[in-house]
């Protein structure tokens, strides 16, 4: 468990393993490193170094009230700094949902550090109504009645983990304080999200995408298009949003297996 600094901020970041096979895993909007922590025990034991990292505006890391950089495309810089700090040259980018766009934009940005990706369920054009419905009012919320949200994030602080996927995560989510919520919706509001489709058939390099049935937010049919878009992508149907919290194994072998082709030479994809 460390940080470092990028700019005047400090990032949060733990690493599992060791190795010259690095793998960088990115959480979802207002989550932290704990929700792919079990994912990233699993690929250390297989002998990969796997860096968990909690962007501005999240977890551990520093929360600030410019949003100017709390958008996917500076999180993609932060998380490409974590590399640079421990002097790393490449590494395999991915994450769920904010963690995925992120993990999108490294390659843009950044395509001679990115290894390959691995996408869980992508935010694309289909998760617009999703986003409206589920992310507006606590935007609202947090911008207007601050003082009857924070009552309610101060009790969830002190209520336990119980290493339940759907209650962890929610606490994570409504345990955060009303600024700093407010600070990074409105950040991933303003900035760029979705990369564009013309972005996204310019990926080169092997990707993998699990898309999620029945998930209002990161609609099924996003993720199967993104397949069809990127050259060298993969795309794995989940049994449901909770399969690789709650029943990992099958989703961890076939994740597993990526990572170890994604590390062997590389091939030109057309």
């Amino acid at each position: 468990m460390a940080y470092f600094n990028y700019q005047e901020h400090r990032l949060f970041y733990q690493q599992l393993g060791e190795g010259s096979r690095t793998i960088v895993l990115l959480h979802g909007i207002l989550m932290d490193t704990d929700v792919n922590r079990s994912l990233g025990q699993d690929l250390a034991k297989q002998g990969f170094k796997v860096l968990l990292l909690d962007l501005l505006g999240h977890g551990l890391s520093d929360k600030p009230d410019d949003i100017s950089v709390l958008r996917m495309d500076k999180y993609a810089d932060q998380a490409v700094a974590l590399l640079d700090h421990l002097g790393i040259k490449q590494a395999v980018f991915g994450g769920l949902s904010l963690g995925a766009d992120v993990s999108m934009h490294a390659y843009l940005r950044h395509p001679q550090r990115v290894q390959a990706l691995m996408l869980e369920m992508p935010v694309l054009e289909h998760a617009v109504p999703g986003v409206v419905v589920l992310l507006a009012p606590l935007l609202m919320a947090t911008r207007f009645a601050p003082g009857l949200v924070r009552p309610v994030s101060r009790l969830l602080r002190k209520l336990p983990k119980r290493d339940k996927v759907a209650w962890d995560s929610l606490r994570t989510i409504f345990a955060n304080d009303p600024d700093a919520i407010g600070s990074v919706l409105s950040g991933t509001l303003v900035g760029p999200i979705a990369p564009t489709k013309a972005e996204r058939q310019s990926i080169r390099v092997p990707t993998l995408i699990i898309g999620h049935p029945n998930d209002a937010l990161h609609p099924f049919t996003d993720a199967e298009k993104l397949s069809k878009q990127i050259p060298a992508a993969q795309f794995v149907a989940a049994e449901s949003i909770f399969e690789l919290r709650d029943r990992p194994a099958r989703l961890s072998n076939i994740i597993s297996q990526f990572m170890t082709e994604a590390w062997q030479p590389k091939l030109k994809v057309a």
